[in-house]
């Protein structure tokens, strides 16, 4: 997300919109709920839903919000702006710690506002 931001021409910074994990090389996008990720050897971190990108984005930065949201001709927009979930096993997570996607059993739902 953060690239995408800067090859917009938004300088945005880890930590600048909230966000407690940044990724790299995991399409969150497109994770179905429920979604275990395994940050590091303990924390394990369950994806809930999208998260609902708001006007403080453009308070933030002028602009930034039609990057977080792109839309999709007969469909609804694109949120690209990360996921939200809920801590079921905490554990320091460092940078360029792994990260492991334990999918839930079928069948899949998909990623809705949270």
């Amino acid at each position: 997300m953060l690239d995408e931001c800067r090859a917009e021409g938004f300088e945005v910074q880890p930590g600048d919109l909230g966000e407690n994990v940044l990724t790299r090389g995991v399409d969150l996008l497109a994770l179905p709920r429920g979604t275990r990720l395994h940050l590091g050897p303990q924390a394990v971190v369950e994806v809930t839903g999208l998260r609902n990108p708001c006007a403080q984005i453009d308070a933030f930065m002028p602009g930034l919000l039609r990057v977080m949201v792109q839309p999709r001709p007969g469909g609804p927009p694109a949120l690209r702006c990360g996921v939200m979930g809920i801590v079921l096993a905490g554990g320091e997570v460092r940078v360029g710690d792994d990260i492991r996607a334990e999918w839930p059993a079928a069948p899949y739902h998909h990623l809705e506002r949270v």
